[in-house]
């Protein structure tokens, strides 16, 4: 190979004189030649390097030469040298990034010259190496502004420097770390390392939310986690049922009572619509266990778009004063420039958002933070009198006046979503994202030119079907619960070439349940007669629900078998009715839908189990009950001396096939329009003998309530005490749900009493699927049947002689 730009020829002569060189240097001239050639290829194939590694020796041959020749030759020689060294010395200056096109020439060949050659460009490469790392940091440093143009335009300038920075990065310069990647350098979690996170959770609505913060994490989280609750009563029961029932692996929760930290911070004034639970965070080294070295906090109005893994990560960054993670706030709230005389509290430029917290517990308790935030707040107070928004205004005056104690997070890791936001600024595309705060009232009504967006991925994982979530974790040991481990034994168990596998399956199967999924106030009654009316209800029956509260003001308890995007659908309808709006007394829990059944018994026991009355009314949630049966139910309880008998009283049923009716204000009434045909007796038609022993006829002159004996396959609609037994949960779908109900009150020797005075009517509807797989399948028959005969034996273990005459009658029939 040959390089254009050399004059070779002027240091080799012509073609005739290499013919007529001396046998000796001939072959000196072709080991040059190759080993020019190959410097050559490897200079080409190699664009790295500097210049070819070896310079090309001159050749000289005297014996042919004149002393003419031989002078020409010398001068042409020194020219030629000038002129090369000239232009590889400009070249070498002004080669673009520093980088030389060519070697120099250099013709002597003496050992001394070729080693300060070699030093030469040794020197040459050390400089340009410094020339390229300059030029990549200020390429990063233009990317870095590119990407987080937040860390720029926001007030806390220096800050920036000591974002996600740590011990590891002493050895960068300033520069460096002033503009320090995450891309570049960005911690991870140990595999199978435990995440501690803790939420403040009080109420209905925040409970709510919770789950769909907790699915966000779960979706995209590699490691086990631990749940720290703060909560109080309700939400305690709501959350705590919820876990039991979801069964993650590798998740555990703990639960923290939130009234017994209430006198930490009820001493201060605080204006925020979160309350008193808004200021609880303040009390975590306290409330958290002694031995837990460090948690993530988040809001319950938090939904995570990556990993946590990563957040919690970056605990290894803290410098050793450093105690506490946030991202400064994306408002200009602490400005103070929002509105004429608004006065916020102090802060460090901007200010932080305790949405998000990073907090080392061990540290925050060895510097004495109990104490310091109390002064903090004690000294504040005394000018502004009460706290704008809780704990943030506390923990921002606490870092003004330590500021060394505080770690910024980058923007994404809070991208704030309230009033007069400035989060645009945070991101430029989706992968940017990793936590979205809802931090404001109006939550996803708030304005944001992407809000879309943000709103879509948030209904994501609210409607996500949290089933999915319970995934083993890849290669990291879990330590089974009680629950899980009786369950997984249960399910051994059971013969999977048993014809009826499914439905014993179904029994055991262990469902998702969120109690009181809207908020709930019930206040006892004094004289203990109150009656709850108990049902269950899918999708399908929902627009039952407005004429349900409009005939029966008393409580009521409904179990909604749903999937997680149909308990959405129902959260919106009900938020939009009128009606139950302003039914406060009416508690909805939600049973996921899991399996290829419809387990109407189970669903049946969550409604009973989540009774706050001594009395239950159990219904079906296609009845209409008279106007006035719940003052009427009250005082028959009285007047029959339920609390010290076991009776079950029971309501006739009737039913009718218009879907407009004018509905009886009265017995008389409704016995005229059964007279007329637009009422009948519930099922006559179809099923006698589910109701026949309530015995129509003699309840049409009735003015006393009277007793009536069990009879097979008797299913009506009782009131019973609060403590009855439960449905029994094999079975499902369609089918002798509530005849083995009625069958084991009877074996407990409930006394079976028709109300004289009391009716319910049967609205019209479209048939189950269930029923309809009941009719169409054969094995459906089948498998109803044998758990009839297990029913009846189980019963007679458990009731002993006294329940041979069920199976007697059940032979007989």
């Amino acid at each position: 190979m040959r390089n254009a730009n050399l004059p070779w020829h002027a240091s080799r002569g012509g073609g005739k004189e290499r013919e007529e060189f001396h046998p000796l240097q001939t072959h000196t001239k072709q080991f040059a030649d190759r080993r020019e050639d190959a410097a050559e290829d490897q200079y080409q194939s190699d664009p790295n390097l500097i210049a070819p590694p070896f310079p090309r020796p001159v050749l000289h041959n005297p014996m042919m030469l004149c002393p003419c020749r031989g002078k020409l030759k010398l001068l042409v020689v020194s020219l030629s040298f000038i002129i090369l060294f000239t232009w590889v010395y400009l070249l070498v200056g002004n080669s673009e990034n520093g980088r030389s096109l060519f070697l120099s020439a250099c013709l002597v060949e003496s050992t001394e010259a070729r080693l300060l050659e070699r030093d030469v460009l040794a020197s040459r490469v050390r400089e340009v190496e410094e020339e390229n790392r300059q030029i990549r940091l200020q390429l990063s440093q233009s990317q870095g502004l590119a990407a987080q143009p937040a860390e720029g335009n926001y007030g806390n300038q220096q800050w920036v420097a000591s974002a996600d920075t740590g011990p590891e990065d002493v050895e960068n310069t300033a520069e460096e770390r002033a503009n320090h990647s995450e891309c570049s350098r960005s911690p991870t979690a140990e595999k199978c390392e435990l995440i501690h996170v803790a939420c403040v959770c009080a109420g209905h609505n925040a409970s709510r939310d919770v789950v769909t913060l907790v699915k966000s994490i779960l979706f995209h989280r590699r490691n086990p986690l631990h749940f720290h609750f703060i909560t109080d009563t309700v939400a305690n029961q709501i959350l705590s049922t919820l876990f039991q029932s979801w069964m993650v692996p590798s998740v555990q929760v703990s639960f923290y009572d939130a009234d017994e930290l209430k006198s930490e911070v009820s001493w201060i004034p605080n204006k925020h619509y979160s309350g008193i639970y808004g200021l609880m965070k303040l009390t975590l080294t306290k409330a958290l266990p002694s031995n837990l070295s460090k948690v993530i906090v988040l809001d319950t109005d938090i939904t995570f778009a990556t990993d946590i893994a990563e957040l919690w990560a970056i605990f290894r960054k803290f410098t050793e004063k450093q105690v506490i993670g946030l991202v400064e706030n994306q408002s200009d709230w602490y400005l103070g420039n929002l509105w004429k005389n608004h006065k916020p509290w102090p802060a460090l430029g901007r200010g932080f958002n305790t949405g998000v917290i990073l907090l080392y517990l061990e540290k925050l308790r060895r510097i004495g933070w109990e104490q310091m935030w109390r002064l903090t707040a004690e000294r504040e107070l005394m000018s502004m009198l009460s706290t704008s928004l809780a704990d943030q205004d506390i923990f921002n005056a606490f870092i003004k006046q330590n500021p060394v104690l505080v770690h910024q997070l980058p923007c994404f890791w809070n991208v704030q979503l309230s009033d007069h936001t400035r989060s645009e600024q945070c991101y430029t595309e989706v992968s940017d994202l990793k936590v979205i705060h809802w931090n404001s009232p109006k939550k996803l009504r708030v304005k944001n030119k992407h809000v879309e967006f943000f709103r879509n991925l948030y209904l994501t994982f609210l409607e996500y079907d949290g089933n999915l979530l319970r995934r083993e974790l890849f290669g990291c040991p879990n330590q089974a619960s009680s629950e899980s481990t009786v369950l997984q034994q249960a399910l051994e168990e059971l013969d999977e070439d048993d014809q009826c596998y499914d439905f014993r399956r179904e029994r055991i199967m262990l469902h998702r349940v969120h109690l009181y999924f809207l908020q709930y106030e019930y206040t006892p009654t004094d004289d203990g007669t109150d009656v709850t009316l108990v049902a269950q209800l899918s999708m399908d029956r929902l627009q039952m629900l407005e004429a349900i509260c409009k005939h029966w003001e008393g409580p009521i308890s409904l179990a909604l078998y749903m999937s997680d995007a149909e308990a959405q659908q129902f959260l919106r309808y009900a938020q939009a009715s009128e009606v139950l709006k302003n039914r406060k007394n009416v508690g909805y829990h939600i049973v996921y839908k899991e399996g290829q059944f419809y387990p109407v018994n189970l669903v049946r026991n969550v409604a009973l189990r989540n009774v706050n009355t001594p009395y239950v009314f159990l219904t079906d949630v296609d009845f209409l009950p008279m106007y006035g049966l719940y003052d009427y139910l009250r005082k028959s309880i009285v007047q029959l001396d339920m609390a010290n008998t076991k009776k079950a009283l029971v309501v006739p049923a009737f039913e009718t096939l218009r879907y407009r009716l004018s509905f009886p204000k009265s017995r008389a009434e409704l016995l005229s329009m059964l007279d007329m045909g637009t009422l009948y007796t519930f099922r006559y038609h179809v099923w006698t003998k589910g109701h026949a022993p309530t015995n129509y006829a003699k309840w049409r002159t009735a003015t006393t309530p009277y007793k009536v004996e069990w009879e097979s396959d008797f299913e009506p609609y009782v009131v019973v005490r609060r403590d009855c037994p439960e449905y029994d949960q094999r079975f499902v779908g369609f089918g002798w749900n509530k005849v083995s109900h009625i069958m084991e009150l009877d074996a407990q020797e409930y006394d079976l009493i028709v109300l004289p005075n009391a009716f319910m009517i049967h609205m019209p509807h479209a048939p189950s699927f269930d029923i309809s797989k009941f009719r169409s399948s054969p094995s459906y028959r089948y498998c109803l049947t044998t758990l009839k005969d297990e029913f009846h034996q189980d019963l007679s273990r458990k009731y002993g002689s006294a329940a041979l005459k069920y199976l007697t009658a059940q032979r007989n029939i």
